[in-house]
């Protein structure tokens, strides 16, 4: 199932001292979707990487369910986000000479041995109900709409709590995206994770339960619901 999340009084300084980000509180519940929106360059991928404890220097709190990521070191924060997190990539991030199942169960390696065949298991169901059967091909040979769907296969193959996603659709035609949308919202809500992506895209945001805007850096109080 989905984690809650808090936060209060997030800043994110820059490395000139700069803040990056600052929200001043937020809660959301397990399991919630929820779109980001804003003009490029007002910090909302320093939210989600925030969110995912990829950002090294954080006042304030981030909190899902009971972990607060500040009180985590650096090593803390991976087995927290390879235990608990999903993240799909605007570019994909994919080996080419892997074929889809191969992408899409990588997390089996970080796993103990005795999850690794479910991790798999998942990612090979995953790809299957997003159209993907496996023809052997690697994803050299595949367009963006298919990598994109292996993205989302990979990050839900652990059956992760969270699901982080940067601008998931930019890259994709307007049927792709729409398809894909509408696979990623019903995954996510089947499975209970809760989901926050970042994105342009109207038609994904309209899709979520609630719709937050970040503008020169700041939350604005509420979101829009």
């Amino acid at each position: 199932m989905g984690l809650p999340l808090s936060i209060a009084r997030l800043r994110v300084p820059g490395p000139s001292g700069r803040v990056l980000l600052s929200v001043d509180a937020l809660d959301l519940p397990a399991g919630a979707l929820v779109g980001v929106k804003g003009p490029s360059g007002a910090g909302k991928t320093t939210f989600l990487n925030a969110l995912a404890g990829l950002a090294e220097r954080i006042e304030g709190r981030v909190r899902w369910g009971d972990v607060e990521l500040g009180s985590l070191g650096r090593e803390a924060r991976t087995r927290f986000r390879a235990a608990h997190v999903g993240m799909i990539f605007q570019d994909f991030l994919l080996f080419e000479e892997l074929d889809a199942a191969g992408n899409a169960a990588l997390s089996s390696m970080f796993r103990p041995r005795s999850e690794r065949a479910a991790v798999t298991a998942r990612a090979v169901a995953g790809l299957e109900r997003l159209g993907l059967r496996d023809t052997g091909r690697t994803v050299a040979s595949f367009s963006g709409g298919e990598r994109q769907r292996v993205g989302i296969a990979r990050a839900l193959a652990a059956a992760p709590d969270v699901v982080l996603a940067d601008e998931p659709t930019a890259s994709l035609h307007r049927e792709a995206a729409d398809a894909l949308v509408a696979d990623l919202a019903a995954l996510a809500r089947d499975g209970g994770t809760t989901l926050v992506a970042v994105s342009h895209d109207e038609r994904l945001l309209a899709a979520m339960d609630r719709v937050l805007t970040i503008r020169d850096g700041q939350l604005l109080a509420g979101g829009t619901a």
